[in-house]
C-alpha cells in the first residue's frame, strides 16, 4: 500500500484521556469506564513535559478527556499549564462534579470551552443510559453554572435504538439550556458500546435523522449543530441543498476538528489515552505507538497506521471508489468494529457511487 506524505496534515484537534477512571458506568463508554477502571500512567510532571512537546510543534484544541478529567487532582494546574504554552484547552466533563468554585478554576487556568453529555431530555432517558441516578439532574446543573459563570459549553448527545425517540426533545433542551453547540453521536460500537450492537440504530432510520438534522440546521440560528461519527452526513448536505435548490451556509465553532468534511481520524484529529498510546480516533483500538517509548511528532508523522489513515486509496468496498470519498470517507472506527476491516465501506452508508445526478 502506498502511504501518503503527512505534510499536508497537522493535528489540529487532540483528545487527551489523562485518567480512564470516572465516576459513571455508561452503556456505551469508548474505554470502559468505572471507579475501578485504572488511573492511567500521567503524572503531573509526565502531562506537564507532554503538553510542552506539543505546544513546540503544533497548537491544537487539546480536550482535557477521561474517564472523568475532575477525577484528578492537577487538572486545572495543567489546563494553566497548556493556556500558558499557546494551546487552545478544553475539558469534556459528565458534570457530577462541577461546582462554583470547579467553575472559577475552570476559567483561572483558561478552559474555553466544556463538553457535557446529554443523552434524553429525561432522567430515565439518560440515568438509564449513564446507570448512576442523578447523572442527569448533575448534567442540567452544570450546564447552568456554567451560563451562571459565562463559560462556553457544549452538549454531546448519543443516540442508539432506544432513544433515538428522544432526538427532537434532546435537542430543544440542549437549546433551552444556553448551549453553544449540539453534537448529535451516533453510537460506534466500542468499548463497553460492542454490547450494544443489536441496539444500533437501523440504517434506514440512520439516513431519515440525519436528513431531520439537515433540515433543522437550516433553519437554526441561535445554537450550532453537528453530527458525529456520521461522516455520509458530508455527502448528504450538498445533495440535499441540490434537491431542494436551497444550499446554506454551515456556521462552524472555533474549537471544532477544524476539517469541514467526514472522518477525519488520524488526519486532523486523535486520541492520546491514558497509557500514553496515539490512537487515530478515540473509537479506535489500534494504536500508532506510544508518546512514552517515541514523540507524539513521529508518531504523528511516520507511524504506518496514521499513513494508512490518510491514504484513501486504501478504501474498499462503495467506500472505495465513491466520488464523495473525500469529503465522506466512511467512518473508519465503525467499519472496523462492525466488519473488523479498518478499510472496509461503511456499513450504515446505502449510497451507491455514481447513482447521484446533479442538475445541468
Amino acid at each position: 500500500m502506498a502511504l501518503t506524505s503527512c505534510s499536508e496534515f497537522i493535528p489540529k484537534w487532540i483528545a487527551w484521556e489523562t485518567t480512564q477512571r470516572c465516576n459513571l458506568n455508561c452503556q456505551h463508554c469508548r474505554c470502559a469506564s468505572d471507579l475501578n477502571a485504572p488511573f492511567g500512567e500521567w503524572t503531573t510532571e509526565r502531562a506537564s513535559k507532554m503538553i510542552d512537546e506539543i505546544a513546540d510543534w503544533v497548537k491544537p484544541v487539546l480536550v482535557l478527556s477521561g474517564g472523568e478529567p475532575l477525577m484528578r487532582d492537577d487538572i486545572f494546574e495543567l489546563a494553566a499549564h497548556g493556556t500558558a504554552r499557546g494551546l487552545r484547552m478544553c475539558m469534556a466533563t459528565n458534570g457530577l462534579l462541577v461546582t462554583d468554585d470547579v467553575c472559577h478554576q475552570m476559567k483561572e487556568s483558561g478552559i474555553r470551552m466544556v463538553s457535557l453529555s446529554l443523552d434524553g431530555p429525561d432522567a430515565d432517558v439518560h440515568d438509564s443510559f449513564r446507570r448512576v441516578s442523578g447523572a442527569f439532574d448533575a448534567t442540567v446543573n452544570a450546564a447552568k453554572l456554567f451560563k451562571k459563570h459565562d463559560i462556553p459549553f457544549l452538549f454531546n448527545s448519543s443516540f442508539a435504538k432506544h432513544n433515538q425517540h428522544t432526538i427532537g426533545d434532546t435537542f430543544r433542551l440542549a437549546k433551552s439550556l444556553n448551549a453553544t453547540a449540539w453534537y448529535m453521536f451516533m453510537i460506534v460500537p466500542t468499548g463497553r458500546g460492542a454490547d450494544l450492537m443489536k441496539d444500533l440504530i437501523s440504517q434506514p432510520d440512520y439516513d431519515a435523522i440525519l436528513e431531520w438534522h439537515y433540515e433543522q440546521e437550516k433553519r437554526e440560528s441561535e445554537i450550532l449543530m453537528r453530527p458525529t461519527c456520521a461522516p455520509h452526513y458530508y455527502r448528504l448536505v450538498p445533495q440535499l441543498g441540490i434537491r431542494d435548490g436551497s444550499r446554506f451556509k454551515r456556521r462552524d465553532l472555533t474549537f471544532s476538528t477544524g476539517a469541514g468534511k467526514g472522518c477525519v481520524a488520524g488526519q486532523t484529529i486523535c486520541l492520546l489515552d491514558a497509557f500514553g498510546n496515539v490512537k487515530p480516533c478515540s473509537y479506535m483500538e489500534q494504536s500508532a505507538g506510544n508518546v512514552f517509548e517515541r514523540s507524539f511528532k513521529d508518531i504523528w508523522e511516520n507511524s504506518e497506521l496514521m499513513l494508512s489513515m490518510r491514504d484513501f486509496e486504501s478504501y474498499k468496498g462503495r467506500c472505495g471508489v465513491c466520488e464523495f470519498r473525500n469529503v465522506c470517507g466512511g467512518c473508519r472506527a465503525r467499519a472496523y468494529a462492525i466488519t473488523g476491516d479498518l478499510f472496509a465501506e461503511e456499513p450504515f452508508c446505502n449510497y451507491i457511487p455514481g447513482s447521484f445526478k446533479s442538475p445541468g
